[in-house]
């Protein structure tokens, strides 16, 4: 199984950004597909996770101006962030779980807030 994301970039704050990960290979089913970043010197940390039945959760940080969404037909995840801030200044994972709670890791792109 590969994860490939895309959509990271510089952008000024109070801009917005569109996140893509696409799953491919085998790919048992799909049960949650998240976002996680992580910052210099922090430890990884979630952002936003759906459920295949389109359950979210997201961060705090994050709520109101992020949302996460995904495609079940093409394996494919998104995260629509708005109003960044510098402090969203980070790499950001992709990650699915399956059913059988196996757990998979995008490469990870990276994202810079300006002030």
């Amino acid at each position: 199984v590969q994860l490939q994301a895309s959509g990271g970039g510089l952008v000024q704050a109070g801009g917005s950004l569109k996140l893509s990960c696409a799953a491919t290979g085998s790919i048992f089913s799909i049960n949650y597909m998240g976002w996680y970043r992580q910052a210099p010197g922090k430890q990884r940390q979630l952002v936003a996770r759906i459920t295949t039945g389109g359950s979210t959760n997201y961060a705090d940080s994050v709520k109101g101006r992020f949302t996460i969404s995904r495609d079940n037909a093409k394996n494919t995840v998104y995260l629509q962030m708005n109003s960044l801030k510098p402090e969203d200044t980070a790499v950001y994972y992709c990650n699915i779980i399956d059913f059988r709670a196996i757990t998979y890791w995008g490469q990870g792109t990276q994202v810079t807030v300006s002030s």
